[in-house]
């Protein structure tokens, strides 16, 4: 039974017609509304409608989207693209298109994509990371995504980066100590997410070395500067994913976003984290996503399982 997955992002919606064996029939796309609630509704629904128009039929609909459904209210919380905030984005969608939608937050269903027939499948279980503008994640256990009664499953990046400015046994890294406390958009300070984020690699290394270069920059540079910032980055990144693990345990950690094209950190990760697992032996596989930015969108279709169907939950 063909699936529609929509992604919603903060400079376009895409959308995508997903065949049974994970074929993609058809692609629409177009600008995201910014800052128009009803607009980014609409230009929603004409992409359903139009792939609808396509496979010849009213198809069930997965979307994802930059936030979650708040489980009290219905309404959306914690969107970077603000305007969706209070919003209730579900009901709305279920208004206009019938009761055939399910959404998730994007990182969710790039977990889901990833867990389906990506890098992470035939896995028990997978953590997905994504590494870009902001850090997020999401949980999928024997196919299935993990969604809390809080709708923050996955959200790593809103924990305390681990070890910095640690004393004891546990002293500041090589450089680290440099590197001053730093305020989140969540009003928490030294989340994951202002270190390992794109820009948080690139406030990293401006701090470091008074030398403006952002992430895709530094990746992409071999001198000796960029390349301690990378060491630096891997490390904490190491440690924060160790967390991961000694919670979670999974199979495989996938990562994806731009930051996740940096090759060193799956040469140099699986060794740095080993300090860090409560474990003699760490089996948990590090993976670069197979789908590429085309995850998010084929998870949001994934939100509906390949042997759905009507009438079942």
């Amino acid at each position: 039974m063909p699936r529609i997955g929509i992604d919603l992002g903060g400079t376009k919606v895409e959308g995508i017609l997903l065949n049974d064996d994970g074929t993609v029939e058809a692609r629409e796309r177009t600008a995201t509304p910014r800052f128009d609630y009803v607009g980014t509704v609409d230009a929603i629904v004409s992409i359903v409608e139009r792939l609808d128009r396509i496979a010849g039929g009213a198809c069930v609909v997965g979307a994802g989207t930059p936030g979650a459904v708040d489980r009290f209210t219905g309404s959306m919380k914690n969107c970077n693209s603000t305007w969706l905030n209070g919003k209730p984005l579900l009901g709305d969608l279920v208004a206009r298109l019938g009761n055939r939608v399910r959404i998730a937050n994007d990182a969710d269903c790039f977990a889901l994509s990833e867990s389906v027939d990506g890098a992470g499948a035939g896995a028990r279980c997978v953590f997905g990371v994504i590494l870009g503008t902001g850090v997020g994640g999401g949980i999928v256990v024997d196919g299935r995504l993990l969604q809390g009664p809080n709708g923050i499953a996955g959200e790593w990046g809103h924990t305390p980066l681990p070890y910095l400015h640690a004393t004891g046994d546990r002293m500041p890294q090589p450089l680290e100590d440099r590197l001053a406390d730093r305020l989140c958009y969540c009003k928490r300070t030294n989340c994951v997410e202002t270190f390992l984020s794109g820009p948080g690699l690139a406030m990293t290394h401006r701090a470091l070395w008074n030398e403006s270069r952002d992430a895709a920059g530094i990746a992409a540079s071999s001198d000796e500067r960029s390349t301690r910032t990378v060491d630096l980055y891997c490390l904490q990144l190491a440690r924060s994913l160790a967390q991961i693990v000694n919670v979670l345990d999974p199979d495989v950690v996938v990562l994806g976003g731009g930051v996740s094209e940096i090759d060193a950190l799956y040469r140099r990760i699986p060794d740095l984290w080993r300090e860090y697992v409560f474990s003699d032996k760490v089996t948990t596989r590090l993976l670069r996503a197979a789908h590429g930015s085309a995850s998010g969108v084929r998870g949001a279709a994934w939100l509906w399982p390949a042997d759905y169907t009507s009438g079942s939950s």
